[in-house]
């Protein structure tokens, strides 16, 4: 490699750093503010639509899907493999969170088209599954707002939104991780209702899950990285 790609790549990856270390400021500072709170949102809807994908490919179905104001949310979704289900909502939707990111990435000039089918899918999956004021006016209007975005944004502003999004579902993962099940096992979580399924204490869950999300996040990141 000569000197003037090796600068470059230097600079790429300044670059890259910079945009991460901005995002996770912006993050940390508005975190509990309407800025952040649709994203908190929408990361719900990821969790809880795991859960009925795992229910589904288990051999069960889903009967409805609900979500709460105050970032909580329930699937409804009967049969199926419960060690499954149970563990497939942090984990989905840091799978959701690793895919969005990788498919920003890697669009190139299909990014608004990425956009485009996720708008959809979230429309699509609110109509089907979601009930409830709150949960339908949020999937349908968050939808809308993707397919709009899609339409009359910039290329580099639909692969920064798909980078956001993924970001943030990995991140709210963690996050949720450790709020709901490491800081406070003792409350009703998918954590709580695994342990007593099988018997392994609520704690030894989280710590699993939240190692797995660690790892993948690393993983991510060192790739996106290398390829700056």
């Amino acid at each position: 490699m000569s000197r003037r790609s090796r600068r470059t790549r230097i600079r790429r990856r300044a670059w890259f750093l910079a945009g991460f270390g901005l995002y996770f400021t912006v993050l940390w500072v508005f975190w509990n503010t309407p800025v952040v709170y649709p994203l908190q949102v929408f990361v719900v809807f990821l969790h809880e639509i795991s859960h009925g994908i795992a229910a589904i490919a288990t051999g069960g179905s889903i009967q409805r899907i609900t979500l709460s104001p105050r970032l909580g949310g329930a699937c409804y979704c009967p049969g199926g493999n419960a060690f499954v289900t149970l563990s497939a909502g942090y984990l989905g939707s840091l799978l959701w969170g690793g895919a969005i990111l990788e498919a920003g990435r890697r669009a190139g000039s299909r990014a608004p088209g990425v956009t485009l089918g996720l708008g959809i899918a979230v429309i699509a999956i609110t109509l089907l599954f979601v009930r409830g004021g709150f949960g339908v006016t949020f999937g349908v209007l968050f939808g809308i707002f993707l397919l709009v975005f899609a339409r009359h944004a910039s290329l580099d502003l639909n692969r920064i939104l798909l980078t956001v999004l993924g970001l943030t579902s990995c991140l709210y993962a963690i996050l949720d991780i450790k709020t709901d099940v490491l800081d406070r096992p003792h409350l009703p979580s998918d954590a709580h209702m695994l342990a007593q399924l099988t018997g392994i204490p609520t704690v030894v869950w989280g710590i699993l899950w939240i190692g797995i999300a660690l790892a993948v996040s690393a993983w991510l990141f060192l790739r996106a990285f290398r390829e700056a």
